[in-house]
């Protein structure tokens, strides 16, 4: 007849303060139906199992090496699905050799439990981190905005990403965070477009304000011809009308191209005679009363 343990009383006697020696009940009821013949039968069962589990990553590591799977994702699905086959022919091995696997998934599920209670934030970290690596809202040195912070990304773990900002500062952002946030890639396109806002005086003539300001893109290096650069009306403000120069650099020259370009505009405009206005308050004098006009 042989010995059985039952889950809900070695949990019940563990939650007691009997673990001790609900253990050690257990262990005395497994051990008790060992036989020389059985052990032999689970040692070659067990090196079957590991035989086979061999072979199983084999094949999924040629798999995960022909498919598009991210290669920095690759060991830790390669880990997970090794250490779950090692543990079924551990359980398959404990069985074997008449060990009641019910209290033993018992164990195993009421401290895996408590493991993922305390580790939960960890644990939403490298969800996060795997949907990132999965989904590639960005890779190595891309310059991204995120919800918690901005900069050029330096290394995405399954925690973390770190990202380099422009006053050379080191920023580690919890993967949870970032995911659940607006990402912007600036650089996946390889191209951007600058926006720059500029006012003249509504003296100057649109034509006159639109010639200036392509001959300052002009001189603007890396500068890209196509799309071509424009130059817009956009609306009619209190002292100057207000227009709107765009153009296009490749993203490794875009800030260059920006600054360059907003100091070519001045010089531009000063060569053309264009008044590149500002708020201001003129007074006229009308039959001796004061009038003001903004």
């Amino acid at each position: 007849m042989e010995n059985t343990v039952d889950p809900a009383a070695l949990l019940e006697d563990m939650a007691s303060g009997g673990s001790a020696s609900a253990v050690g009940g257990w262990m005395q009821a497994a051990w008790g139906m060992l036989s020389m013949k059985r052990v032999l039968l689970t040692v070659v069962l067990l090196a079957a199992l590991l035989a086979a589990s061999r072979l199983v990553m084999a094949l999924l590591k040629r798999l995960a090496d022909r498919s598009h799977l991210d290669p920095r994702l690759r060991p830790y699905l390669l880990r997970g699905v090794k250490a779950l086959l090692y543990l079924l022919a551990a359980l398959v091995a404990a069985g074997s050799l008449g060990v009641d696997v019910t209290s033993l998934i018992a164990l195993v599920s009421v401290f895996g439990l408590a493991v993922s209670l305390a580790v939960q934030d960890v644990l939403s970290n490298v969800a996060g981190g795997m949907v990132l690596l999965f989904s590639k809202p960005f890779s190595l040195g891309d310059y991204v905005d995120t919800g918690e912070g901005e900069g050029e990304v330096a290394e995405i773990t399954l925690t973390h990403i770190k990202l380099d900002t422009f006053s050379g500062q080191r920023v580690m952002l919890p993967n949870s965070k970032v995911v659940a946030g607006k990402i912007t890639n600036y650089t996946v396109r390889g191209v951007r477009r600058a926006d720059l806002a500029v006012s003249a005086s509504y003296d100057d003539s649109t034509a006159a304000v639109r010639a200036a300001c392509l001959k300052a893109v002009s001189r603007t290096p890396h500068v890209l011809p196509d799309p071509a650069p424009q130059v817009v009306l956009t609306a009619y403000g209190e002292s100057a009308i207000e227009y709107r120069v765009r153009f296009w650099a490749e993203t490794p020259h875009f800030w260059d191209a920006n600054n360059t370009a907003l100091e070519e505009l001045r010089r531009a405009f000063e060569e053309d005679g264009v008044t590149m206005t500002y708020n201001h308050l003129n007074v006229h004098l009308v039959d001796g009363k004061n009038t003001k006009e903004k």
